[in-house]
């Protein structure tokens, strides 16, 4: 019963922080025309917002990864607190765009290393065929962000300026903070001893590279369109600034069902659900594309995206860590931030090539590059699970492994 509790305290201290750190990394979205007018940049200018954070975890993460790898687990993840708050305090007193963007890679720092090491304590203190539920979990805290914490943090935008905008972060990120300090035990085991030649051994298994570029493309597909949504509601939708606001929480609210479902569905087949989650996000996607220029029926089309947009995430990660554990079981903290920079490399390259059709006039057929991204993300999911059955770490295995390992 106590080990129980234990693994739920931790797990709430891990999202209270997730939610902060999603908070941040999704704020600009909300706020997007308030930075544009500000700096006097362009739309496309301003999604570099969003691309530019999700660079910096992209590199930052494996990179901090390596770095902290022996670190007591505890003191690093206060340490990354800090930085985050240090971040999003530069953001908020930020005279230029380019000092804006220097707190957003300061704070995306934080972030990569944040989740890489906190999917993987949530994925330690649970029961082998627990552990995408236990991912989700983790995770909801920023699921839970895309609900509230983005809603509000665009809100406060709206009625006090951006830069309220960026201080209501950094207040989170000291409740974060706490939390941490707080919640999360001294004793937490170090991962096994990593180096730059892990990044290696885990890309060249051909495994483990497919579902990297799996996870890019499958999570990365929603934000050619994500990326500029306050705009398309406004812009192509006819939603007025006060609406968007509501709409961002019910779209939040998606997301969170579609997360939590995704970790249900990923907990004995990750592989095979998230095949079925691809197909799911492509046809919302095609939706929106369908419905760019209608009131009620767009709104619809939102909400259905919402649901499936991180519906993937937890089978991603499990399905990563427990190939991990089969093929290369000394870097599997390191296949989890390669993972996390997956993601976010996803994130680039779809904020990037929406920014692109943006500028050339093409708001309206983001949606389609999204498309492609599924189509490319289905098809190699498909050649992974051809691969056989035997590239699935069964829950029994899992404990096993797990069994001898406390041996």
């Amino acid at each position: 019963m106590n080990n129980k509790v234990s693994s739920n305290w931790i797990l709430m201290s891990l999202a209270i922080s997730a939610f902060a750190i999603g908070s941040t990394e999704f704020i600009s979205v909300g706020i997007m025309p308030l930075l544009t007018n500000t700096f006097n940049v362009s739309l496309a200018t301003g999604g570099l917002t969003v691309s530019i954070y999700a660079t910096g975890i992209m590199f930052g993460a494996p990179i901090l990864t390596l770095l902290t790898n022996r670190w007591n687990r505890k003191k690093l993840l206060v340490g990354i607190m800090i930085s985050f708050v240090v971040g999003n305090l530069i953001a908020t007193l930020a005279p230029t765009f380019g000092i804006l963007l220097a707190g957003r890679v300061i704070t995306a720092l934080s972030h990569g290393i944040f989740m890489a090491i906190a999917s993987l304590i949530a994925a330690d203190v649970v029961a082998p065929n627990k552990r995408a539920s236990a991912i989700a979990i983790m995770f909801t805290g920023l699921t839970v962000a895309t609900v509230t914490g983005v809603p509000l943090g665009t809100f406060i935008g709206q009625i006090l300026g951006w830069k309220a905008s960026f201080l209501f972060l950094v207040i989170l990120g000291l409740v974060g903070l706490i939390t941490n300090f707080i919640l999360v035990p001294n004793d937490l085991p170090l991962p096994r001893p990593t180096s730059v030649k892990g990044i290696w051994k885990i890309l060249k298994q051909p495994q483990l590279l497919l579902i990297l570029i799996i996870t890019a493309l499958g999570y990365g597909a929603t934000f050619p369109v994500y990326t500029y949504l306050t705009t398309i509601l406004n812009k192509q939708m006819q939603w007025s600034q006060a609406a968007i606001v509501v709409i961002l929480v019910f779209y939040g609210l998606a997301v969170a069902v579609g997360n939590t479902l995704g970790g249900r569905f990923a907990n004995t087949n990750p592989l095979s659900a998230l095949l079925k989650m691809f197909i799911g996000l492509g046809v919302a996607l095609l939706l929106m594309e369908f419905t760019m220029n209608m009131h009620y029926l767009g709104l619809l089309a939102v909400l259905v995206m919402g649901l499936f947009a991180f519906m993937n995430v937890p089978g991603l990660q499990l399905y990563i860590v427990q190939l991990a554990e089969k093929f290369t079981p000394n870097e599997i903290s390191l296949a989890s931030a390669l993972n996390i920079s997956a993601f976010n490399v996803g994130i680039t390259f779809g904020s990037s090539l929406g920014g692109q059709a943006v500028s050339a006039g093409q708001l309206v057929n983001t949606p389609w590059i999204g498309i492609g991204m599924i189509l490319a993300s289905v098809i190699l999911t498909a050649v992974l699970m051809k691969l056989g059955n035997k590239n699935i770490v069964s829950s029994d295995d899992l404990k096993l492994q797990s069994d001898c390992q406390t041996k």
